[in-house]
Formats: C-alpha cells, structure tokens, sequence
C-alpha cells in the first residue's frame, strides 16, 4: 500500500526544490532501498512532461571501488559523467544506506585522491547551479542504518524525517514558502553586515563577510531545509572553532574536531578521533584548509542529532561550517574537491555578533 507522504514529498520535490519543467531531463540517483519515494519522483516528473532517468546505486560499490581501485582509476574521470554536468537539467538525489559505515575502514589518502579528481565536476556543477541551468534536491529516504545512527526505531526515525520534510501540513510547498519569507529578514538584516563573530564553548571565530551574500535555504536543495549560509572572504577567517557533534565525511565519522584559523586558513587540526583522515581531506587540495561556508541551522523541528549531516546542519540552534568549495551564489570563490559540513551546538551560551553587535543569542536570533 502506498504511503500518501511520500507522493506529497515527491510533490514538493519535483514542483518545489527543483521546478521540473517540460521536456526537462531530470537524474533520479538513489538506492534500491529507497524505492518507493524513487517511483513517486519519477511518476510526478512524467506527469509534469519531463524526461526522468534513474542512477540505482549498489550499496556494496563504494566498498569495492575503494578497496580495489588502482591509482589511475582513482583519477580518472568518466566521460560520461563530464557530459552529464553538462546536459542535465535537475537532480534529485535520494539517501538510503543499508550500512553507513560501509567506507569506515578504507585508505583515506584514496578518498582524498579521489576528491582531488572530481574536483572539476564538483566546481563545475556549483557553477551551472549557481547560473541557474541546474538545480539540484537532495533527501534522505527512512531506512534502518539512518535510523539505528540516529537512536531510534525505524518508525520515529520515518516519523522524525517527514516531519522535518513538513509533509505533515496541509501544503507542504505552502509552508516551505513561509519558511522563505521569515527566512529572508534575517538574511536582510546580515547582508548589512561586513564582520561576523562566533563565539560559544571553545569557540571564538572572526570573519569578513563585505560583499558576500546570505543565502535563504528554504527547501530549494536541501530537503528538509532550514538554514542560511554565506560565502566569507577566504582570507578572513580568524580564531578557533570546536564543533560539538561528530563530522562525517564519505561515511567516516571525526570526533572532536577543532580548527584554529589564521588569515583564512586552517593552521591547526585535530581531532579525538580519526585525526589522520581529518588531516589527509584538509590536504587533499590548495582549497581545502579555507572555508567555503559559514551558516546557521533555522530548522526547529530538528532538535537531536542523528548523525546525518542533512539533518544535523538544519538543527535549529546550531552554526556549522563547509571546509573547502564554495558555494558560488554566496559570492565565495575558494574551490576545492572537498566541501565538509561540521556542527557547533550555539543553544546553550551561543553568540553570533554582526559588526559588534549582538544578533543571535543561545541558539535564537534576536533581531527582528
């Protein structure tokens, strides 16, 4: 029996995050464990009169590539895959891992030599975004190894997701756009400001932001949303940040992390756990040891974390920061192979002051 939430999430996707058009060419990726989301997708995209293909991704491949692949395959970068960036017109990607510690135990200088090579089609997939030939969603279907990592049972974690999707309104799209307008008053009142300042438990963090764009996160991407980020000027950043909750990367998770910033880049990491695969994705190229993102989760129906980064940068409450590859649009120009989320929980004590003045206090903003 179908699950009407998932025809409403389909809905919001298709028609919301990425405005499928006629005779658009739309990549559905995912794995076979989220089909039932997967056909929904595919079925509103046919309604809209657009041209849907699916990438099914074995979850067992990641594994193999890495653990077999030889160093001119992992540089090596498909044809296909640079005329694709090129064509495509939407993506939507949809998360569903049977194990999402499949790549815990790989050679993390062969994730980084592979980042390295993709960096291209990374750099250049941000620039069709950001032109806005390509849109792109992403959204995490409900499966077993999501919801063991965030501590619950596959039912709450599925009830957790759709909430946090807002599906469980009359009209989801009707609230994503509610969530634009308040969105956007913040990010007025910070496109005002040349200096912000990030300060909470070991973490006191200085940047230039002149020039520099705050992006409204409303559900155009991400699904669910819930954020606003900006580019800083990349030889700004100064002082120290701790995140509170583990980093994952490429199925690896970092524990503990700080970084201490001098004239933008990061001159000092370490980390209680996995510090050697911190280190080799901060020197996995030029742009990887500058930030290419600083931003503040606004999603308050998303208050514990689950260690999914799609759910856990939204946490109402929480800033978290993108090492390496700028997002174009904020008017960041740092590239890199690597863009790496990690949080910081700002609710208890948390200040963000924007050209000396306070704006954000203990996870809430402050002005109107």
């Amino acid at each position: 029996m179908k699950d009407p939430r998932y025809e409403k999430l389909a809905k919001v996707l298709v028609n919301y995050s990425v405005e499928v058009q006629k005779n658009h060419i739309v990549g559905i990726n995912g794995s076979p464990l989220a089909e039932p989301l997967i056909s929904e997708v595919y079925r509103e995209c046919l309604k809209v009169g657009a041209h849907p293909f699916t990438r099914l991704q074995l979850p067992s491949l990641a594994e193999v590539y890495y653990k077999n692949a030889k160093a001119h395959q992992l540089k090596f970068v498909s044809p296909i895959s640079e005329f694709e960036v090129e064509k495509i017109d939407r993506v939507i990607t949809i998360w569903a891992d049977e194990n999402t510690k499949t790549l815990a135990n790989v050679d993390p200088k062969k994730q980084a030599t592979r980042s390295a090579a993709t960096q291209k089609l990374f750099i250049r997939f941000m620039e069709r975004e950001s032109a806005g030939e390509l849109l792109w969603a992403g959204t995490q279907f409900p499966s077993n190894a999501a919801a063991q990592d965030a501590e619950m049972s596959l039912s709450d974690y599925e009830e957790f997701v759709l909430n946090a999707c807002l599906v469980q309104k009359a009209d989801p799209i009707a609230a994503w756009k509610s969530v634009h307008r308040k969105q956007a008053k913040i990010c007025t009142r910070l496109n005002k400001a040349k200096k912000v300042r990030f300060v909470t438990k070991g973490t006191d963090l200085s940047m230039s932001v002149k020039g520099r764009k705050w992006i409204n996160c409303d559900g155009k991407a991400n699904m669910p949303d819930g954020e606003i980020f900006t580019g800083p000027v990349e030889d700004s950043v100064e002082g120290t940040i701790s995140f509170s909750f583990p980093a994952n990367y490429m199925g690896r998770d970092a524990e503990g992390v700080q970084l201490t910033f001098k004239k933008g880049r990061v001159v000092k990491a370490k980390a209680t756990k996995n510090e050697e695969f911190l280190h080799a994705m901060i020197d996995s190229d030029e742009g990887a040891r500058r930030v290419g993102e600083m931003a503040i989760g606004t999603n308050y129906a998303i208050q514990q974390f689950t260690r999914n980064t799609l759910f856990d940068e939204k946490i109402g409450g929480t800033i978290h920061m993108a090492l390496g590859a700028s997002i174009p649009e904020s008017g960041g120009v740092n590239q890199s192979g690597l863009h790496w989320d990690m949080v910081t929980d700002m609710r208890d004590g948390g200040k963000i002051y924007a050209d000396g003045k306070i704006v954000y206090k203990d996870g809430k903003f402050v002005v109107k």
